[in-house]
C-alpha cells in the first residue's frame, strides 16, 4: 500500500494483495486486511484518492473485521484505462463486481462503504447480481447522484450558468497539480475540507490527491460532470446510511438530503457539523463508528438469526428421537 499517511496510532497490518479482473480485462489492485473469518467491509474511495484515503478506517476496523479496499481505475496501483471507453459508471460497477467476486465467498454478505465517486460506484452497481448477492448494507459518504457541477459551491457565486461553467472548468482543468506547496494546500482545503480541519489532515489529503495522475483525474472529471445515477439510488433496496459534512463544497448537503429522501431503506442521515468533503479523513471516528454499527446490525445480527433458525429444527429432532425410540421399545415388548 502507498504509505501516504503518517501513523498516529501505530502501523497498519500487512495487507494480502489481490488482483481482481474486471469485465473488460482491467486489473484492479485490491488489499485485504484483518482476520479471514471476520465480518467483511468493502471500501470504495473517491475521485483523485486511493486506498490510502481509508487508512484510519482500515487501522481501526482490521482488528476485528476483514477490510477489503481497492484502487479505482487510474488511481493508486490500479492502471489507467487505455482509452476513453474505460471511463464510465458502467466500468465503476464492473470493477466493484470484480472485487466482490475476487474477495468474498459465494453468498457472503458485507457492508459496502463508498466515499464521493466510491458512493457513486455503489449506486451504479445497485442492480448488478454480485452487488445484490454480497451487499448486506451500505454507507454513502459525501456523495451525490447527479447535478454535481451545478450544485457545487467551490466557486463562490450565486447559482446559475456562470457558476456552473466556471466550476466545470476548474474541476476538469488539465493543468498538472504539481508538488504539494503551502498554496496548493490552502486551495485544496478551501475546496474539499472544513475550515477547522487540522493541518496534518489537510496535508494527508493534499498528498493523496496530488498523487493522482493527470489523465485519469481529467477523464473522471468529465464522467462526473455528466453523472445521472438517480435510478440507481432507487434500486438500492438494502439498508443505507448517509453521511455528509455541513461545510462540503464539492457535494453540499443538498445531495445527501435528497439521497436520504429517495433511498428505499435509508437508515439514517448524519450531518457532521463543520466537516467538508473528505469526511473519512476529517471525521474518521464518526465514519468508522457508522460502519461498525452497520456490520453489527445487518451482518452479525443476521448471521446469528440464521444460525438460531438452523439450530431449532435440530433441537426438535433431538426431542422427537427419544419419543420414537420409547414407542419402539413398547411395541417390541408387546
Amino acid at each position: 500500500m502507498s504509505r501516504l499517511f503518517g501513523s498516529r496510532t501505530g502501523a497498519l497490518p500487512h495487507p494480502r494483495e489481490v488482483v481482481a479482473v474486471s469485465a473488460d480485462g482491467a486489473r484492479v489492485h485490491v488489499e485485504v486486511y484483518g482476520p479471514e473469518d471476520a465480518p467483511a467491509v468493502v471500501l470504495s474511495h473517491g475521485w483523485t484518492c486511493s486506498i490510502a484515503f481509508w487508512t484510519e478506517q482500515i487501522r481501526d476496523l482490521a482488528r476485528d473485521h476483514r477490510v477489503i479496499a481497492y484502487d479505482q481505475r487510474g488511481h493508486g496501483r490500479t492502471p489507467a484505462p487505455a482509452g476513453p471507453s474505460g471511463y464510465s459508471t458502467r466500468a465503476l460497477a464492473d470493477d466493484l463486481e470484480a472485487v466482490l467476486g475476487a474477495t468474498l465467498r459465494p453468498g457472503e454478505r458485507a457492508v459496502l462503504a463508498g466515499h464521493s465517486m466510491g458512493g457513486m460506484t455503489l449506486m451504479a452497481a445497485a442492480t448488478r447480481p454480485a452487488f445484490r448477492e454480497h451487499a448486506a448494507a451500505a454507507l454513502l459518504c459525501s456523495t451525490g447522484p447527479s447535478r454535481l457541477v451545478a450544485e457545487s459551491l467551490v466557486v463562490p457565486l450565486r447559482a446559475g450558468g456562470l457558476r456552473t461553467r466556471l466550476t466545470g472548468w476548474i474541476l476538469g482543468a488539465r493543468a498538472p497539480l504539481g508538488p504539494v506547496t503551502p498554496v496548493s494546500r490552502r486551495i485544496l482545503k478551501y475546496a474539499t475540507m472544513g475550515p477547522g480541519s487540522a493541518p496534518e489532515r489537510v496535508d494527508t489529503c493534499a498528498r493523496i490527491v496530488h498523487a493522482c495522475p493527470r489523465r485519469p483525474r481529467v477523464a473522471w472529471s468529465h464522467v462526473l460532470a455528466e453523472l445521472d445515477l438517480e435510478s440507481g439510488v432507487r434500486e438500492l433496496e438494502l439498508p443505507v446510511a448517509v453521511i455528509a459534512g455541513t461545510a462540503d463544497r464539492l457535494t453540499p448537503p443538498v445531495h445527501s438530503r435528497a439521497l436520504a429522501a429517495a433511498l428505499p431503506r435509508c437508515v439514517g442521515l448524519d450531518e457532521l457539523a463543520g466537516m467538508g468533503h473528505m469526511t473519512p479523513v476529517e471525521a474518521p471516528e464518526a465514519v468508522t463508528a457508522r460502519i461498525r454499527e452497520l456490520v453489527t446490525t445487518y451482518v452479525q445480527a443476521q448471521e446469528k438469526a440464521q444460525e438460531k433458525a438452523q439450530e431449532q429444527p435440530q433441537a426438535q429432532e433431538q426431542v422427537q428421537v427419544p419419543a420414537q425410540a420409547h414407542g419402539d421399545q413398547k411395541e417390541g415388548a408387546a
